[in-house]
Parts: C-alpha cells; structure tokens; sequence
C-alpha cells in the first residue's frame, strides 16, 4: 500500500510521527511524504544570519538527510510561504496537494488532527485544505486515496514544554501504531538530521514525549472497534 503523509513544514514528520512513518515502511508500505514549504520563516535564520531564501535551502537540505534516515518511499518539499498559508486561497493550495495525489495515487493520505497538536496556524490550514481535497475526490468517484487519517495524541493535554499539546479523546483515536526501538531510533536521527533546528528541538522535549504507541484518528468511517493497521478494514 501507498501511504502519503502531508504536512506543513520541514521537522514535521519527525516531531512525532516518524516512529509510525519507520513501522508502516518496515511492514512493506511505500511511505511518502509532501511537505508545503521549506520552513524558512523560522527565527533560527536570524541565530544564523541567513535570509529565508537561504534558510529555506538549508532546511530542505536536512530534510534531504530525513528522507534518507528514514528510508522513505519518496519525498516531495514544495515552495508555498512559510507561516502564510492562511493569508493564501485555500483553493490553490488544495490544487497543489490534489495534483501530487493524482501522480502518487496513494490509498492513504495523513495530515494532522484538527488542533494540529501544536495549533500553528500552518497545521490547521493543513488539516482543512487535504481533507477538502479528500472529500472532493471521494464526491468524484476516485479511486484514490481510500483513507485519510489524522497523525494526533493520546492522553492529556501537555503545557509543559515549549509548545502546547493537544491530544485527541480515545473515542477518536482510530489506530495505534506500536513502534518498535528499532522505530524509536530511526525518530531520534530523523530529528539529529535538523543540525539548524537542534536549540527548538531540545526545548520542545519531543525526544521524551513521543513514546512508541503513535496514534491516528480516521476521517468519515463509522468504525466499532480500533484498527489492527493503517489499513485494516480499507474500503477496496
């Protein structure tokens, strides 16, 4: 099966769902990823004193290190604005997104939840913007993606860290993906691949948030039970 993760920016895979990106590919999946921008806005260029025409490069040469730590499938970094996409048409954002669908074909898309666990605006147009192209897809008839599913947490809300964090009821939780050490390793270098980012990452303390359970919500199926996988009881 194909699975296609999308996220806003450079590091979001890695700040929690790379675990579960790591199983799904040991399972035999091919595991995707596009990201919208580069991740130049962030205030690291001005520790480094670079502009964000050049942030963004170096990011996307970390990101070029993640894909390869990880294994992954394939990668794909567009050049939308950083910490702009809700001064954007949603419209064409959602064009972009269904055009890279179209040349994948993926039977799962995954983006995140809909408080984007941290509630950066970029992770809330996100969640809104691939599940507008999903439902228009599935209104057309396609074929694909059959699932779309939300990366999110388990468990209480954490305001102990740098960033806020949501989390998801255990009645929304769809799926858990158990992760091995094997899987919690490939997590750590996916973020030890951000050299640039290493200040916010240590600040953040995801290294000792994310536990080896990942969990998913499932968008528009009436399920009675938790998932055995990312694709379990998958419309064929």
């Amino acid at each position: 099966m194909k699975i296609l993760y999308i996220f806003p920016h450079p590091d979001d895979e890695s700040f929690g769902p790379a675990p579960a990106m790591s199983a799904q590919l040991r399972q035999g999946h091919e595991v995707y990823l596009l990201t919208l921008t580069k991740g130049e806005a962030t205030k690291q260029r001005h520790r480094l004193g670079v502009s964000k025409e050049e942030m963004g490069e170096i990011r996307f040469k970390e990101m070029q290190c993640v894909e390869k730590t990880l294994g992954l499938s394939g990668m794909t970094v567009l050049d939308l604005p950083d910490n702009e996409l809700k001064h954007l048409d949603p419209y064409e954002i959602e064009m972009v997104i269904e055009d890279h669908i179209h040349k994948l074909k993926p039977d799962v898309i995954i983006t995140y939840a809909v408080h984007g666990v941290s509630g950066f605006h970029d992770h809330l147009v996100s969640h809104a913007v691939v599940k507008s192209v999903f439902c228009r897809l599935k209104r057309q008839g396609s074929s694909y993606p059959k699932r779309l599913a939300f990366f999110t947490r388990m468990g209480e809300v954490d305001t102990k860290g740098k960033f806020r964090l949501e989390a998801s009821s255990d009645e929304e939780i769809a799926y858990v993906e158990k992760c091995s050490h094997e899987d919690m390793q490939a997590f750590f270098d996916a973020l030890d691949c951000y050299e640039t980012y290493q200040e916010i990452i240590e600040k953040s303390g995801v290294k000792d948030v994310v536990t080896k359970e990942v969990p998913f919500e499932v968008f528009g199926e009436q399920l009675t039970e938790r998932l055995d996988s990312i694709t379990d009881k998958m419309e064929s």
